[in-house]
């Protein structure tokens, strides 16, 4: 299926509900595995709205990325909570061993490192979601077990 029809497909699947922007472009992101930038004037045809707002909503939602991530997605807290238990020294460390910063993916597509700034999880920081799961009281050599875990 190319890019039109997948966007054609997830428009007609919604087309019932009330705004359903959002659900559009997460179920495209989750077919396709990322927002490709054509997507935008795409979903904005086909449901009837502006460039301007397809985009806005697209580039305003972190969870949307016009890249695909790596197979493991991590997140790290950082928030005042987990920096106040070595939230800094952990994201040093896990991107000295990916060889990758904050919003990049590592060398070999594994891995994608991001943030956040509060997971509710303040109690067991420092904190990260880890495809979705989230896990505390993390080292970086846990975060990297797990991460490589779920990358293969």
């Amino acid at each position: 299926m190319d890019l039109p029809d997948v966007v054609r497909s997830v428009v007609d699947a919604h087309r019932h509900e009330r705004g359903p922007l959002l659900v559009v472009l997460q179920e495209i992101q989750e077919r396709l595995g990322c927002l490709d930038p054509e997507v935008v004037p795409l979903v904005a045809a086909e449901m009837n709205l502006s460039r301007a707002d397809v985009h806005g909503v697209a580039t305003f939602y972190r969870d949307f990325h016009s890249e695909p991530h790596g197979r493991a997605l991590v997140r790290i807290c950082r928030s005042e909570a987990c920096k106040s238990m070595g939230a800094e020294d952990l994201v040093a460390q896990v991107e000295t061993a990916l060889a990758a910063k904050t919003g990049e993916t590592s060398p070999d597509g594994s891995v994608t490192l991001d943030q956040v700034f509060c997971l509710g999880n303040c109690a067991l920081s420092p904190a990260a979601q880890i495809n979705g799961r989230l896990h505390g009281r993390l080292t970086p050599d846990r975060v990297l077990a797990i991460a490589r875990r779920d990358a293969s």
